[in-house]
């Protein structure tokens, strides 16, 4: 395929930034066929009527993308059209086709929810680096965050979320729930 003039025009640059270089890292210790092969008995075949469905790949990659940059569903769309970068590595060439919407990453990232991929992919990463000795573990510091909920119970369900709790930090009082996470002491590398 022949590559655009803006393909051409960003291999050429000087400098690679460092969501270039960033991206380039994730890239090369991902274990994309291993994720894929996770995922694929429950993606869409893409038969019926409506939109062309978008490779399982391509989804996976935007979502690791946005995940990486800790951006919302639209704010990873946005950052298709505004960064080369992010572009290239889901493999996209916007003069050929259009990036897929926030909403096609909904649906994504809720498949991969209802059928709890999430933890797989996440336990394929780890294991997947911890063979190639990227993984220290040379202890394991725990903190554990609060993910504020809203108290009310003015809703449609007339009541407060059951997995949600009040608890206690310092002196003051929070109603959510908590967030334990595991990281490499030495690394920094969250790993549970």
């Amino acid at each position: 395929m022949q590559s655009s003039f803006s393909e051409l025009e960003y291999a050429a640059k000087k400098k690679q930034t460092r969501r270039d270089r960033f991206l380039a890292e994730i890239e090369a210790v991902t274990p994309w066929s291993a994720l894929e092969v996770e995922i694929e008995p429950f993606y869409p075949k893409g038969e019926g009527r409506g939109r062309p469905l978008i490779g399982v790949g391509r989804m996976l990659r935007m979502y690791l993308a946005q995940q990486c940059f800790g951006l919302s569903d639209e704010g990873i769309e946005d950052a298709i059209y505004d960064s080369q970068a992010i572009r290239r590595f889901l493999g996209i060439d916007l003069a050929r086709e259009a990036a897929p919407d926030a909403t096609t990453l909904l649906k994504f990232r809720r498949l991969l929810e209802t059928h709890g991929l999430t933890r797989k992919i996440f336990e394929a990463i780890k294991t997947h680096l911890a063979e190639r000795g990227l993984m220290m573990r040379e202890g394991t510091i725990v903190d554990a965050t609060l993910i504020a909920a809203p108290p009310s119970t003015k809703n449609r369900a007339k009541a407060r979320d059951p997995e949600m709790h009040q608890t206690k930090k310092g002196n003051q009082w929070h109603f959510g729930m908590k967030a334990h996470i595991g990281v490499d002491a030495e690394s920094g590398l969250v790993h549970a």
